[in-house]
């Protein structure tokens, strides 16, 4: 029964420590980084009782554990690879969304931190 419901799992500032960037200092001396993630996908009952009705977010939580200690260049690079793992992995999810934010910028002076996301919804 389709009842037109709604769903969102997200893993919310989620911390790992990488050797992610371009640069010679971020590939030695690491960083740390949050990962946001939303996945909206529409379960087929009303009420979601069993595990295999939603989005398992174990499987995700390993899913970015497995990216994030992938040294990548491009945090561009690496937002588009969660994602369309996610959607390969997680047979419900209609839309992801995934944000990594670089928590210590490499940059005498700046203060603040960067981010870079992506939205992907799954080709039907």
């Amino acid at each position: 029964m389709n009842t037109n419901n709604h769903m969102r799992i997200e893993l919310n500032d989620v911390v790992f420590f990488g050797y992610h960037g371009l640069y010679a200092d971020e590939k030695k001396l690491g960083n740390t980084y949050k990962v946001n993630v939303h996945i909206d996908f529409a379960p087929n009952n009303s009420i979601v009782d069993h595990l295999d009705q939603t989005i398992d977010y174990v499987q995700v939580y390993s899913l970015l554990k497995k990216w994030m200690d992938i040294p990548t260049s491009l945090l561009e690079t690496l937002v588009g690879k969660i994602a369309d793992d996610i959607l390969a992995t997680q047979s419900l999810a209609n839309k992801v969304f995934v944000k990594i934010t670089k928590v210590h910028m490499p940059i005498p002076q700046f203060e603040g931190n960067v981010s870079v996301s992506i939205e992907k919804n799954r080709i039907k």
